[in-house]
């Protein structure tokens, strides 16, 4: 049964999901709330850094001032939960590798000290990789079923980590939201078990929860391209990990065959997930009140506009209460 870890805060008055971008921060974070305002998004995700650099300089008093006014300038100040940042790509808590795992958790440390200082109150985090023997190129995921013998101990590895940060960051108040998986090489978390595993060792679950990313499932193969496949899916993540344990949505369409392995999104019904795996995950009543956010394709355009303006347009299209 899902633990009893902070549930999601949801307000009966909301018939709406939550609908956003990861959008850029160059110039300055607050840049991306100016963003935000500009393509009327009712969330956003950030990195509060350089994703794929190991140092960083610290955040300055005026950065987290500007961002904090851009914030309160809009009215989210009163509603956190309406930013999700996202890590390094950088880190891997699943690493065999001593220096590796060692510098992944320091990474990680300074993402939720970031997230701390800017008060933003869910970090994205991707579990990681066992870097042991991987599996064949195009053999795909086993769905439901135990950990591997190498799979174990990368979750194993995972759980120390994320206990050294609990007592490393304790007393603040973000919470490390674990992201599912394609299941590409040897990553973890293409699996909801494999999620839940973690999360049913961890010394303090109330500061972990989940990010469920649509394009990730389908190309693990949990298949959402029928509303009876989709309501499957949803029901095993509630067994699992309890659909109130997630705490932000990850909105992109695969280009990757059901099944596949292969994490590359496409916008919104042009891929693969079918427009039955959006519906479902829009409904869900226990996800009004957290960020649903694209990480599609930003360059170009799309039907001669902006392409986070024709994808959030069309997961309106999709949504209740819109």
């Amino acid at each position: 049964m899902p633990s009893s870890s902070p549930k999601n805060p949801v307000s009966g008055a909301r018939t709406a999901p939550w609908l956003g971008s990861h959008l850029s921060i160059s110039g300055g974070m607050h840049h991306a709330i100016e963003s935000a305002v500009e393509l009327d998004c009712d969330c956003v995700q950030v990195f509060t850094k350089n994703q794929r650099q190991w140092k960083s300089k610290p955040l300055a008093n005026e950065d987290i001032d500007a961002w904090r006014a851009a914030i309160d300038s809009i009215g989210w100040a009163s509603e956190p939960n309406r930013v999700v940042s996202h890590n390094s790509y950088l880190v891997n808590m699943a690493s065999p590798k001593p220096e590796g795992w060692e510098k992944s958790v320091q990474l990680q440390r300074e993402e939720l000290e970031r997230c701390e200082a800017l008060g933003i109150p869910a970090c994205v985090a991707h579990p990681g990789a066992h870097l042991e023997t991987p599996r064949k190129t195009g053999e795909p995921n086993v769905l439901g079923e135990p950990p591997t013998p190498d799979e174990e101990k990368g979750l194993a590895r995972i759980v120390v980590a994320l206990d050294r940060l609990e007592v490393e960051t304790r007393g603040y108040a973000v919470r490390t939201a674990l992201e599912n998986t394609v299941g590409s090489g040897t990553n973890l978390g293409y699996d909801p078990g494999q999620l839940a595993w973690i999360r049913d060792r961890v010394k303090v679950p109330e500061r972990l929860g989940f990010c469920f990313d649509t394009c990730h499932a389908v190309a693990a193969g949990h298949d959402m391209s029928t509303p009876g496949k989709a309501k499957e899916v949803l029901e095993r993540l509630e067994d699992t990990l309890g659909l109130d344990q997630v705490i932000a949505i990850h909105l992109n369409d695969s280009i990757g065959a059901i099944g596949s392995r292969k994490d590359r999104h496409a916008h919104i019904t042009d891929g693969t997930c079918g427009e039955s795996c959006f519906q479902a995950v829009l409904r869900v009543p226990a996800w009004r009140g957290i960020p649903m956010v694209l990480e599609t394709e930003k360059e170009g355009e799309l039907e001669g506009r902006s392409c986070d303006a024709v994808n959030l347009e069309r997961l309106s299209s999709l949504a209740p209460g819109r």
